[in-house]
């Protein structure tokens, strides 16, 4: 089976490049590094400790604590990230910088993996999530190196997936040292695929274990000082095509119980700022972009924002900085079959948190701050209006929320520590 996977990979190979350039219409940072994502990166003569493989933006903010912990423990230079997408590795650099070495993901193809383990030699293998990659896997087994999933997950419908080729999937979980499982379910779903009991654990969800930035939760306190703190503002965060015209509709009926609330929209991916500020431009509401307000300020020219009604938060890595100059969340991913996204990121910092139905990447953060209180689901943008009207006009209950919400984010911290533990015990 893996011999027809892996002919079939080498067959798909030019279309593969075809959809980079393709992407790269949007997003040119697709055309670059290209090498990298076949293996074709900087030999470490030494080695590194660790290999750490997050896919994008979500996994590699989820990665960050631990990447952390193991450059603590291991030392600058000693880890290795890779990411797929350059919004990933775009997080990765802000964060990390030079501290760590970093590349696209290899291909799951057996030469270039085989070139990627040659060239960077890890001891030590994490994937983030839910990436299985059978020839990566079998690889790393045959070498005799670790491979841990970390946070790892498996929705019902990637379950119902995997369970079409059982002996394969079963196959590719052998090759796993460890499983850490985000919750009891998705231990169930991978134990159910084959992986072995003795090999699987509930770690529990290491995004509860995110550090708030604090510089910039007070660039945000001044950003919203410049709205003026007396306007009731919301943010509709890591939206989607459709979504930001759900907020928008929102924000217009909300107008007419708030006349001067402010809605904070913040695309989920950069390709798509223009476009949304075309829709922010039709919309008939004043609207500001971040990029262009950052642009004045510098230029000796600041302008009020007291009078916008939309800000689009066009820039990578500031969702905190957002989330500090608003009084209450939607997030985004949820109205559309995206599965949703963070939802812990604004409870964290003691906002209301609310999102739609498609929740079902983010199950156990969903059911933990729906359970105590701390968030609302909403089933299209009408109730997202009313909710919003609701919410803004009760300040008490907006704070009662978030206080949940920051509790039980700090409450279930832990799957870092119980993570390092699983991984120090492959280093002995």
């Amino acid at each position: 089976m893996r011999l027809l996977y892996s002919a079939l990979l080498y067959l798909a190979t030019p279309l593969v490049y075809l959809r980079l350039l393709w992407k790269s219409r949007q997003l040119p940072e697709y055309r670059g590094r290209i090498g990298e994502r076949f293996g074709f990166v900087a030999p470490q003569p030494q080695g590194v400790a660790v290999w750490v493989h997050a896919v994008s933006v979500g996994e590699a903010l989820a990665a960050l604590p631990l990447i952390e912990a193991l450059l603590k423990q291991h030392g600058n230079g000693q880890v290795w990230v890779t990411t797929t997408t350059p919004t990933g590795s775009a997080r990765i650099h802000a964060a990390l910088g030079s501290r760590v070495h970093h590349s696209y993901a290899p291909y799951d193809l057996p030469d270039v993996i085989a070139r990627f383990l040659k060239r960077v030699q890890p001891r030590q293998v994490i994937v983030m999530e839910t990436e299985l990659w059978p020839n990566q896997f079998g690889c790393l087994a045959r070498r005799g190196i670790p491979l841990t999933i970390a946070n790892a997950r498996l929705s019902p419908s990637s379950f119902r997936g995997y369970s079409r080729v059982p002996r394969f999937a079963r196959r590719t979980l052998a090759n796993c040292t460890a499983i850490a499982a985000q919750s009891a379910a998705d231990a169930e779903r991978f134990l159910a695929l084959g992986a072995e009991p003795a090999r699987v654990s509930v770690m529990g969800n290491l995004k509860f274990d995110l550090e708030l930035p604090h510089a910039q939760i007070a660039e945000g306190r001044a950003l919203r000082a410049q709205f003026s703190s007396e306007r009731p503002v919301w943010i509709a965060a890591s939206t989607h095509e459709d979504e930001e015209e759900a907020a928008i509709d929102a924000h217009h009926a909300l107008l007419e119980v708030f006349p001067d609330a402010l809605l904070i929209l913040v695309p989920r991916h950069p390709q798509r700022f223009d476009a949304v500020w075309r829709l922010v431009g039709d919309s008939g509401l004043v609207g500001e972009r971040r990029s262009r307000a950052l642009a004045l300020a510098k230029s000796g020219h600041p302008q009020s924002l007291s009078s916008t009604q939309i800000f689009l938060g066009d820039s990578m890595g500031e969702l905190f900085v957002y989330l500090a100059a608003s009084d209450l969340a939607f997030v985004g991913g949820s109205f559309v079959d995206v599965g949703g996204h963070n939802v812990l990121e604004p409870a964290a910092l003691g906002l209301p948190v609310l999102f739609g139905p498609q929740m079902y990447n983010f199950a156990l953060a969903r059911e933990t701050l729906l359970a105590c209180g701390a968030a609302l689901e909403v089933a299209d943008a009408p109730a997202l209006t009313s909710e919003l009207a609701v919410l803004l006009g009760e300040a008490g209950r907006r704070a009662a929320m978030g206080a949940a919400g920051a509790a039980a984010v700090a409450g279930s911290r832990g799957a870092l520590q119980r993570l390092l533990v699983i991984l120090d015990a492959q280093q002995r």
